[in-house]
């Protein structure tokens, strides 16, 4: 159904929601950084299975082992994704030099490079969450190399 009132109100309610983000993130960035890095129910799927999060490369690894069961469950598959996203960015950030958050002027959360090449991780993380593929330690190799 297309109703132009609401069509115009979710769109600036996003464009909204992605400045609120961008200010917080000017703002204080490393609090973002570490609100990005809880990944509370990538952790609970994790710590079910009897993996422990370490926020190292080698738990990416142990991640893509995982049984996928949340993928029986698909309300939960997008929320999982974007924790999956979440915990591949910090893992990055923390292991490969010169890179950090930023977010677009959409709101967008994704990770720069020292190249200064943007990678949108949620999306990867989400696609893992979904299809398993890419696998989260084949992500990160790719954003190791530049």
């Amino acid at each position: 159904m297309n109703i132009p009132f609401l069509d115009n109100w979710l769109n600036r309610h996003e464009t909204e929601q992605g400045a609120g983000l961008a200010a917080a993130f000017a703002d204080d960035p490393e609090g973002v950084a570490e609100l990005f890095s809880e990944c509370e129910m990538l952790r609970v799927q994790a710590r079910a299975a009897g993996l422990e999060l370490d926020e190292s490369v080698a738990s990416l690894g142990a991640l893509d082992q995982l049984m996928p069961r949340w993928r029986r469950d698909p309300e939960i598959v997008p929320w999982l994704g974007n924790d999956a996203g979440f915990y591949l960015g910090t893992v990055i950030i923390r292991t490969v030099p010169g890179t950090g958050w930023a977010i677009r002027p959409s709101g967008q959360p994704v990770i720069r490079l020292a190249s200064g090449r943007e990678l949108n991780v949620i999306e990867s993380g989400v696609s893992w969450a979904m299809t398993g593929s890419p696998e989260l330690g084949q992500a990160y190799a790719e954003a190791s190399e530049g």
